[in-house]
């Protein structure tokens, strides 16, 4: 007899959750049953499905090879009836549901306040928000974990739709103490070449980030070696590296705003620095989107940009606030 035939929408359910929890006790705090019941539900599953779909283990459960396939389908259908009551109630004029958006690491610098002006303008929306790495978040929309992705070059990978809707500066930042320096105060600022930069230890992000890939390509176009001084998978050690003189960063400008008005990073002056790409919004072609993502996605393209400047402007501005607010603050006592 077929799974179809005597499975049901409840037991898929209840196998998900035991699935994504790794423990049939905490499946059963989550859907308010008890142990007994979800075990009895999974049983009844596997009867239906002619195989073992979980084993046990001393630490709890692990999926059987049928099991993983199963809670592939079980995931993407749970996800498809989600998605289906948030658009049944947004025909009837409630605007709610489950914005599920990826970016990579360096769009968390910017993308944040834009999901919270979004969602104060849509109460009954929530936000799913997952940050990685371009590979990890390319492999999420693949397996539409994610409705949207934030990234800055669309993936050869998959077939997308993607749309440009900000500009991305990225730039070589150093201590201002650097060698590469030298020379720059007074208005005698010296340009600095890429073969100079060959010589020089350069901060990077690991492999299958954005970061990472237009740095080897802007080396590779020059035809120079691009020497590695240290590969590191945080944005912030990259910049606390430079900061201490280690080597030439190369990162987004949206990253290092803050270093840059403090003092601790300087833009080195060469050509062409920093460079311009673009913050791309995208999701897989085949995908029919849901209300609240095509809504968010029409939000980017036309106030993306404006969000982001918006975003620069502040920081600044709050930085001299909190200047002026300390040197009004008097000593107790006096």
């Amino acid at each position: 007899m077929p799974l179809t035939k005597n499975a049901t929408f409840r037991q898929l359910a209840t196998f998900h959750a035991v699935a994504r929890l790794g423990s049939v006790s905490a499946a059963a705090d989550e859907m308010h049953l008890t142990q007994p019941a979800v075990s009895l539900q999974i049983a009844s599953l596997e009867e239906s499905a002619r195989t073992p779909l979980l084993q046990r283990t001393g630490r709890g459960i692990r999926l059987t090879e049928a099991g993983e396939l199963l809670d592939g389908y079980a995931r993407r259908i749970l996800e498809l009836w989600r998605e289906a009551g948030e658009e049944m109630a947004t025909l009837q004029g409630v605007f709610s549901g489950t914005l599920r958006v990826g970016a990579i690491t360096t769009a968390e610098y910017l993308l944040p306040p834009m999901l919270v002006t979004f969602a104060n303008e849509h109460p009954g929306v929530k936000v799913n928000l997952q940050v990685g790495n371009r590979d990890e978040i390319v492999r999420m929309l693949g397996s539409q974990e994610l409705d949207l992705a934030i990234m800055g070059r669309p993936p050869a990978e998959l077939k997308t739709v993607s749309t440009p809707f900000a500009k991305h500066p990225m730039a070589f930042m150093v201590a201002p103490t650097h060698a590469l320096m030298q020379g720059t105060r007074g208005g005698k600022a010296k340009v600095v070449t890429m073969a100079q930069l060959s010589e020089q230890r350069i901060l990077v992000r690991e492999r299958g980030s954005g970061t990472r890939a237009t740095i080897e390509r802007l080396f590779k176009d020059a035809a120079l070696p691009l020497r590695i001084g240290s590969e590191m998978s945080s944005n912030e050690a990259i910049k606390h590296m430079c900061a201490a003189g280690f080597g030439v960063a190369f990162l987004s400008m949206h990253t290092c705003v803050l270093e840059m008005e403090a003092g601790v990073l300087a833009l080195l002056p060469m050509e062409h620095n920093p460079i311009e790409r673009d913050w791309y919004v995208m999701h897989l072609a085949s995908r029919q989107l849901p209300q609240v993502a095509l809504a968010f996605e029409r939000f980017l393209v036309e106030r993306g940009q404006g969000e982001i400047r918006r975003q620069l402007a502040a920081k600044p501005a709050a930085k001299k606030t909190a200047r002026r607010a300390k040197r009004t603050v008097r000593p107790s006592g006096r």
